[in-house]
């Protein structure tokens, strides 16, 4: 394996910072997303976290965010040490391939053609630092050796909730030996289908990160979608000098909004471009209450003081500044109180908390949103 414990030569940590989390609302809102909060209790949000792990592979000067610029301020705001052209700010969504697209196509004009990216979603929460940080450098490996390399997490259970990722041959690469090729990637399954991938041995859960030579990137994107690739590139060139918003002003609204799972990682898998490496650390999205109920210890974000429960087990209680909550004999409870909205579901229901938001949009209640 790869050696550990000094930061990666050559190699940036990208970090897009994008969704609102609606999931999660009415904690997680459009001007204030998931990434900016502190979701787990420990005094840092899940975009500082995901900072602070990245910070021993590729130091302070090796990271870069991309976020919205409707966020650009508080992203800047929470992480002080990184430089302003650390934080590149899009004028709108358009999908994963242009925010990952534009990271790659700056840092080339920066760095050179031999840089290496990583990109790792800001609203992730991930446990077991050494196991994660071996699982990058083994990735590094693989991506210098030209595969498009995603990691793929350990399963804990068949999960209809998130992609997976089929590993096929070894890549036979002495420095990252559990380094495999990607057979294919599948949506979302259904429970029985999970259940099948689980007991191949085969399948591991996608968790959308992705770790590529930048010029191999933009090559393949360039093959894939040539108007998209030519335009993070024109975009890029004009970044650091005085043209840039003329430049994205022009260029940006028509760029191909696509995700990089479709744009690249499945075509070029078919074509036997990528890899994957196992990921066996924990990790979890944070995708609905559900899943954070799991994260909290005791099951209360905010003050545990202000939380009573009786006959309420396994409930989730967020606690709003200067209100007490009480949840009487409602097992698996979800109550978010906030300024302005409270939520009261079920952890069975968490799925289905984009409803609302949808519903109190169609009422032009965007105050709420």
């Amino acid at each position: 394996m790869s050696s550990s414990g000094s930061t990666i030569p050559g190699f940036h940590a990208v970090i897009p910072a994008g969704g609102a989390g609606t999931r999660l609302w009415p904690l997680s809102r459009a001007g204030h997303p998931k990434f900016l909060l502190d979701l787990t209790g420990t005094g840092r949000t899940l975009l500082q976290g995901t900072v602070d792990r990245l910070r021993p592979l590729a130091g302070d000067a090796g990271i870069l965010v991309v976020t919205g610029t409707r966020h650009a301020s508080a992203v800047a705001g929470q992480l002080p040490e990184l430089a302003p052209g650390q934080v590149l700010s899009e004028p709108s969504p358009r999908d994963s391939m242009a925010a990952i697209g534009l990271a790659a196509a700056v840092l080339v004009q920066r760095h050179g053609d031999d840089v290496v990216l990583g990109s790792f979603a800001a609203d992730h929460v991930i446990s077991g630092t050494d196991s994660f940080e071996q699982t990058v450098r083994d990735g590094v490996v693989a991506a210098r050796a030209g595969y498009v390399v995603t990691i793929g997490i350990r399963a804990t259970e068949p999960s209809t909730a998130f992609g997976y990722v089929r590993s096929g041959e070894s890549l036979g690469l002495d420095k990252a030996p559990s380094a495999q090729h990607v057979a294919g990637f599948t949506e979302k399954p259904d429970a029985h289908t999970a259940a099948e991938y689980l007991a191949t041995g085969e399948y591991r859960w996608n968790a959308g990160m992705f770790i590529v030579k930048a010029r191999v990137l933009l090559d393949h994107l360039a093959a894939q979608l040539p108007l998209l690739a030519a335009g993070l590139v024109e975009i890029a060139s004009a970044w650091d000098g005085p043209d840039r918003s003329e430049v994205l002003d022009r260029v940006w609204p028509g760029l191909t909004k696509i995700a990089i799972d479709h744009a690249i990682a499945e075509p070029v898998a078919a074509a036997g471009g990528v890899a994957v490496v196992p990921g066996d650390f924990t990790w979890d999205d944070v995708g609905d209450f559900a899943s954070l109920a799991v994260l909290l210890d005791g099951g209360t974000l905010g003050d545990p003081s202000a939380v009573q429960r009786i006959d309420a087990q396994g409930s989730l209680v967020v606690a709003g500044d200067g209100r007490t909550v009480t949840v009487i004999g409602v097992p698996d409870a979800v109550v978010v109180d906030t300024p302005g909205a409270v939520l009261v579901t079920t952890r069975a229901s968490a799925q289905a908390v984009k409803q609302a938001v949808d519903g109190w949009r169609a009422q032009g209640r965007e105050d709420l949103l």
